[in-house]
């Protein structure tokens, strides 16, 4: 083998060199973050996007009771089996301090007794004959 104008040398190191001939290998390592950012799809993948959450509704509470609400709770009230001052809320529309006064009235009236009494929850029934 002859080429003109190369030393032999060189000749040797280009045809001895397997690398010579062939295409450079790809690099795996560096190719594999760009996929995983792009999430297989092609593109700029785009950020989630954060929920604002559930809201819940405000309620319109009565603070003071008006004429029918309050011969509501006499009347209704002491007719329930359970009787706590969440329950009142919900039924009367009352907010909560409203209901724990509502519940001292009725029990000074003795038309509801006391089953149990708990530093948070409190629950009463209608009072009985006995």
């Amino acid at each position: 083998m002859h080429l003109t104008g190369v030393r032999p040398v060189a000749v040797l190191l280009i045809a001895g060199c397997p690398s010579a001939t062939m295409a450079p290998k790809k690099d795996d390592k560096k190719a594999a973050p760009k996929k995983g950012a792009t999430s297989g799809g092609g593109g700029k993948a785009k950020k989630k996007k954060w929920s604002k959450g559930k809201v819940k509704e405000k309620l319109a509470n009565l603070v003071l009771f008006d004429k029918t609400t309050y011969e509501k709770m006499l009347t209704d009230v002491p007719k329930q089996r359970l009787i706590t001052p969440s329950i009142i809320s919900e039924k009367l529309k009352v907010n909560g301090s409203l209901a724990r006064k509502a519940v001292k009235e009725l029990m000074s009236k003795n038309l509801i007794r006391e089953i149990l009494t708990h530093k948070h929850q409190a629950i009463y029934t209608r009072a009985s004959n006995n």
